[in-house]
């Protein structure tokens, strides 16, 4: 099978992307894929280093605001739609696949005039502008959440997938969940509360766990923050002005980056975090409670109405952005994780979107395309 996927800009797009790649590649090992992407975009780092081939064109968001500005990245995009139609006739690929962001809209029109198949894959309950765009052009449109179903008008073929994601759901032994808890520097006697904000940090989320510790909220429960390498000299220094060593917390560990994220998640008694597909994916795969913070200000406010897929159903408590103070993160964490019978509960509702199979029911839907 020849493959090109269009993938660009944030790990949200381009890590299923790369499942979706990897998994043709296991079931056809003589398969070849490229990726179409920016120059900007984390896909320069983590295309290559997965082993694919990245061609670049120019693609930008575009805005309705008419500037000089905008009409330019215009005039850049639909060159980048020539560049995209260059590339596939050059490689004739048997399908091309999207999973989101503005690259889309160049490379699965061009594919679409080309008369190639197209499959599109949204991660998010609110579908982006790009995959609404192009809902007509696409043979397959794949979701995530069942929300986003009725959000998708005018699709040829709409089916619920999930989003592959590498953190799953691990049945530890007590010997080897106290050894984890250990190797963080906690212990097993208080509820462990995980927090980040992504790769990049969430500023607001930090300024509420700088406030707990200050003010030593956290005696009953343990914290194991990630505060995200660019945040972290900056809440050290934060934390030692208050003359706190960022090493010496009481119920805490404060680290840039979680290397281990998939034992540390599956240890924990509750999340706080933003609200991005994959997050939401991973916490109801594990089935945790939640308390997210939807990231404000991004495309038709996806992150809330991800947050919202398990807050309906009992999984998670919702607090935004401009809502976020210490004093009411300690509440909801302390309501949650010092009742066990709710924590239980919470627990049990996010099991009830989590998704199983993701890369194999993919792949399913492409043969599909591909066959026909």
């Amino acid at each position: 099978m020849r493959v090109i996927i269009a993938a660009a800009g944030t790990a949200g797009h381009i890590n299923p992307g790369l499942a979706i790649a990897n998994k043709i590649k296991q079931e056809e090992k003589d398969s070849e894929i490229i990726f179409i992407g920016t120059t900007r975009g984390l896909e320069n780092d983590l295309v290559p280093r997965a082993g694919f081939g990245l061609k670049t064109i120019d693609a930008y968001g575009l805005s309705k605001k008419l500037s000089i500005d905008n009409l330019k990245k215009m005039y850049k995009t639909f060159k980048g739609y020539g560049e995209a139609k260059k590339i596939i006739r050059e490689f004739k690929p048997d399908i091309v696949i999207g999973t989101g962001g503005y690259i889309c809209g160049a490379t699965i029109s061009a594919a679409h005039n080309l008369k190639i198949a197209t499959l599109l894959h949204e991660s998010n309950a609110f579908p982006g502008r790009a995959v609404k765009m192009l809902a007509k052009k696409a043979n397959t449109i794949l979701i995530s959440f069942e929300d986003a179903k009725d959000r998708i008008k005018h699709a040829k073929n709409i089916v619920y997938t999930g989003t592959p994601v590498k953190i799953t759901k691990k049945d530890y032994g007590i010997n080897e969940k106290l050894k984890i808890i250990k190797e963080i520097g906690l212990n097993e006697a208080k509820p462990i509360v995980l927090i980040f904000g992504g790769s990049q940090g969430a500023q607001k989320i930090n300024e509420a766990i700088l406030g707990i510790l200050k003010n030593k909220l956290n005696k009953n429960y343990q914290i194991v923050w990630a505060t995200g390498p660019k945040q972290y000299d900056i809440i050290k220094q934060n934390l030692q002005d208050s003359n706190i060593s960022i090493n010496n917390i009481e119920n805490a560990k404060i680290m840039p980056y979680i290397y281990n994220m998939e034992e540390v998640m599956n240890v924990s008694n509750l999340i706080v975090a933003r609200s991005g597909a994959m997050t939401i994916t991973e916490i109801s795969n594990l089935g945790k409670p939640s308390i997210l913070v939807p990231l404000p200000n991004v495309s038709n406010d996806h992150q809330l109405y991800n947050a919202k897929v398990l807050e309906s159903i009992g999984a998670a408590n919702i607090i935004l952005n401009n809502d976020l103070t210490y004093d009411k993160l300690n509440s909801q964490i302390e309501d949650i994780v010092l009742n066990k019978n709710k924590e239980i509960q919470m627990a049990k509702n996010a099991f009830k979107v989590s998704t199983s199979n993701v890369e194999d029911r993919i792949y399913e839907e492409i043969k599909k395309i591909v066959k026909t």
